[in-house]
């Protein structure tokens, strides 16, 4: 019996390998392309930074440690050049499929970092498995840029697992529907009308805003906006905004929001302030062909009449008045049941005219003049006749 030589001896202690079977390896030197692994063989393996992940120019230096064990998947037993070529990424995926299979089944909640943001949607790498989650399933309402969810971890679920052909889908839009439902449960056991709360601004519009109350988003029309007149709601109101508002009506899902709250109420004291005869100023707020709408302040506006503008008669009130322009006139009418005033120039001006012979008339107690007020108010109405 012949003895063996060195080499067969080593050769027979060294073991076999086959293409797709799984090993332990030893890493014996990195670079940031490739690493090398003992792996008890002939030749040692190769592993290059393409087959250790799917992740775009990674430095395999800043991964792996030589000394640090790896279960690898043979690729090929020689490469042509007599070299083991390994992959990690593979055996990863290979389990990954299971992992994807298992959470698909089980209806599991998986979190994973967005790696890449493309046109048609996001995809996510789960162990070595790319997920793509279509632009329809990332949220509950419609997303125009999709680029900032870049780099951040989101939850999902997988909707179609379908191996053979490398189709993994998974949907986020239907956990957000699932939350907001059950916020919107618990939003509606615990607000009633007449309720002050806490929202932010989700959006603006031209006639209003819509209002995040945690599960529903509330209207704030922009005829509730404030007790004054609210021209653009976009100049008022920016999305993210904090806000309390007022619950003011509810209806099955929808939620009417204000912010007139009773305590800044202008008509509270108006009775008071803007009672008949009183003489007040405001500013030119509207104009109709009948006549002009003067805000007294923000919530409450008066109607001078074209008949009440001037003495002399005029067609329309543009004729004399412009948009912005302050006036000063007296109360003639007040309800305060409608939230109407009615204002008057011309009754303004009749008693300051009432007013000034008597004046007049004290200046100088020397030479007393009787003034027939009646008369000077029937001058004038007569000139108004005319």
């Amino acid at each position: 019996m012949s003895e063996l030589t060195f080499e067969q001896m080593l050769e027979e202690s060294l073991k076999t390998i086959h293409t797709g079977e799984v090993i332990e390896g030893t890493i014996i030197d990195v670079k940031p392309d490739e690493a090398i692994l003992n792996i008890g063989y002939k030749s040692d393996g190769i592993l290059t930074r393409n087959e250790y992940t799917n992740e775009p120019n990674v430095d395999l230096t800043t991964i792996l440690n030589t000394g640090d064990k790896m279960e690898v998947k043979v690729l090929k037993v020689n490469d042509g050049e007599g070299q083991v070529l390994l992959t990690y990424k593979r055996l990863a995926a290979d389990r990954g499929n299971k992992r994807i299979e298992e959470a698909f089944n089980n209806r599991e909640v998986l979190t994973a970092k967005v790696s890449q943001v493309l046109d048609g949607g996001l995809s996510v790498v789960v162990d070595e498995v790319r997920i793509f989650i279509p632009a329809s399933l990332v949220s509950d309402v419609y997303e125009k840029d999709l680029n900032k969810y870049a780099g951040q971890d989101i939850e999902f679920v997988i909707s179609e697992y379908n191996p053979k052909r490398r189709r993994y889908i998974g949907d986020r839009k239907q956990l957000i529907v699932a939350k907001k439902a059950e916020m919107q449960k618990e939003l509606f056991a615990r607000i009633s009308i007449g309720d002050v709360v806490e929202g932010t601004v989700k959006n603006v519009t031209d006639f209003g805003a819509f209002i995040d109350l945690g599960g529903v988003d509330g209207l704030l029309h922009i005829s509730e906006m404030s007790w004054g007149r609210v021209e653009n709601p976009k100049k008022v109101f920016k999305v993210g905004e904090d806000l309390k508002v007022l619950i003011k009506d509810i209806d099955g899902t929808k939620v009417a929001l204000s912010l007139k709250f009773d305590d800044s109420n202008p008509w509270k004291n108006a009775s008071t302030k803007y009672a008949v005869g009183n003489e007040v100023t405001g500013r030119v707020a509207r104009m109709t062909d009948f006549g002009a709408f003067v805000e007294l302040e923000p919530g409450i506006d008066a109607l001078l009449h074209v008949s009440q503008i001037a003495k002399e008669h005029i067609e329309k009130p543009s004729d004399v008045l412009s948009v912005g322009q302050e006036v000063t006139a007296k109360v003639v009418d007040f309800n305060e049941e409608g939230k109407k005033i009615s204002l008057s120039i011309k009754a303004l001006l009749a008693s300051e005219a009432k007013e000034a012979p008597v004046a007049a008339a004290k200046e100088d107690d020397s030479d007393v003049v009787s003034v027939d007020i009646d008369a000077v108010i029937a001058k004038q109405e007569a000139e108004d006749a005319d």
